[in-house]
Formats: structure tokens, sequence, C-alpha cells
């Protein structure tokens, strides 16, 4: 609930919430979107690729959604798939591709806008824990460059691989802290 709140897709019945100064209150969906596209990227378990779009459509949609014109959409789409190690698999359908890699992809998708926060729900749920380590290496890398990331898992252990864990429980903030942060990989 509380990342669907943040991401603008679902509603706070009480509190308040503001985004770059701007109370997150009342919008209507096309404006929900604009700042959607805007300010966040959505890393999300089961992936959400279009099946019937290569790897690197699927990474030049929110560059689309953002009005830029195919060229430019193209090689920046290039550049965060070359930044996840999958550049080479550009033109690969998710169906061709393992569950690291299509989560790869979604995480290009989700920087290729530039987002100022990287909303991570489960990042890791739908992998093995090999896999699950290389997908947290990169998120941790991402983080070292300076984005903000919220990851909401339910796992223990990857958990302690980010810098600040905050517990809810029953909508209740039960425990806020910093960690020592455990390194993928």
């Amino acid at each position: 609930t509380l990342l669907n709140i943040i991401g603008m897709l679902d509603v706070a019945n009480k509190g308040t919430y503001t985004l770059d100064n701007v109370p997150i209150e009342n919008l209507d969906e096309t404006k929900a979107a604009k700042y959607r596209n805007q300010f966040l990227g959505f890393i999300f378990q089961s992936f959400n690729l279009i099946n019937y779009k290569s790897a690197l459509e699927n990474v030049t949609l929110p560059l689309y959604y953002q009005g830029k014109k195919r060229n430019e959409r193209q090689e920046k789409a290039l550049n965060y798939l070359e930044k996840v190690g999958l550049k080479k698999w550009a033109t690969h359908l998710p169906s061709e591709l393992s569950g690291g890699q299509k989560q790869r992809v979604a995480i290009a998708r989700a920087l290729v806008s530039q987002p100022k926060v990287l909303l991570a729900d489960e990042p890791t749920g739908a992998l093995d824990s090999t896999t699950s380590s290389e997908v947290m290496a990169l998120i941790q890398q991402i983080n070292e460059e300076g984005k903000t990331i919220l990851v909401v898992t339910h796992e223990e252990e990857i958990a302690l691989m980010c810098k600040r864990i905050v517990r809810l429980k029953d909508g209740v903030i039960v425990e806020d802290a910093l960690v020592n942060q455990k390194k993928a990989l």
C-alpha cells in the first residue's frame, strides 16, 4: 500500500504526501501519470514487460510517453541496456530472456527516464538466490551513483542489502534504522 501511495497508484486515506514540494492529492489520472513519468521509476516482481516488444522497445516506452523522438529513445535505451549488461539482448523478446535478464530489462526501463526515485516492489521475489544477488548488486550500484531507491521486500537477506530498513506492521512504522549494508555478491 505504501509503495502504491508513493507511486500515485493509490490514494492515502489520511496524512499528507508531497513530491518535489507539490502536495500529491486529488490528482486526476493524467496529472498523476505525468508526475510518475517525471519523478518515479518502477521495478516490479513480475517484471511487467510487454511480451510482444523487444527488450529495446520495452525500455523505450517511458521515453515515448515523455514525447522523445525515436532516435533519442533508442539511443538512451541502448545505453541503459548496456549499463545493465544486456545491450546484445536488445532485439530479444521477453520470452527469450531468463528471469534475471527480464528484471535487468525492467531496471533499465525504470532508469531510462532518469527518475528522482526508483520504487522496487519485491525486485527479487521471482528470482533464485544467485540471480537475486546479481540484481541487488545492480541496485546497490545504482544507489551508490546517487539514485534514491525504495525496496519493498519480505526477505530479510534482501533487506540487509539496503542501507536503511523501515519495518511496517499493520500500516504502522515499527522500526526505522540505518544498518551496516551487506554487499551483494
